[in-house]
């Protein structure tokens, strides 16, 4: 079985499933599988943590009280051979299992790192459009930049991009207003 190396992701082909996942070593490093492949992260940087800590706790601040927002590691199995671990992510508190979220949040908030940059522009985006959850996020910690996709007709459409200093409300999946600016940490 060859590996493929992006940057810092390894991709790892398979077919992988989430059960053969769930019984790698617990060595520090994220293991997701994405349509039978296995993808390993390293360990994010301090910039990408301290946008997704800021998020989190904005979007937490202001959600209501039967949703709930959660930060990775934290499974969202979307099928036997699909399991991610948004850096965000908002769902229905009672979506939720003792172990994880087994089925597609409502929003899903990706903060972009060069380890992982490839694979949230382009597969995570496919495989959140295909599993029909409603908002995808994408976050640049380096150029504090929000961009905003919704799924309309089964695609996501960007409905914003969000400069730094920017303010942007929204509705969905609850009010919230966000200025990029402010996520820095």
């Amino acid at each position: 079985m060859g590996v493929m190396e992006t940057v810092e992701t390894l991709r790892v082909p398979g077919p992988w499933t989430v059960a053969q996942r769930d019984e790698l070593p617990d060595d520090g490093k994220r293991y997701e599988v994405i349509d039978g492949v296995l993808l390993v992260n390293a360990a994010p940087r301090p910039a990408h943590q301290g946008v997704l800590v800021s998020l989190a706790i904005l979007l937490r601040t202001a959600a209501p009280e039967h949703l709930k927002v959660h930060v990775a590691p934290l499974d969202v199995v979307l099928a036997d051979d699909t399991v991610v671990e948004p850096d965000v992510l908002v769902a229905r508190a009672a979506d939720f299992s003792d172990l994880n979220l087994p089925g597609p949040p409502l929003l899903a908030v990706e903060v972009l790192s060069p380890s992982t940059r490839s694979v949230d522009l382009v597969l995570k985006k496919e495989r959140y459009e295909r599993a029909g959850i409603a908002g995808y996020w994408l976050v640049d910690p380096a150029e504090l930049v929000l961009t905003v996709h919704e799924l309309r007709d089964g695609q996501y459409v960007e409905v914003a991009r969000v400069t730094a200093d920017e303010t942007w409300s929204t509705q969905v999946p609850f009010p919230v207003t966000i200025t990029p600016r402010d996520l820095r940490y």
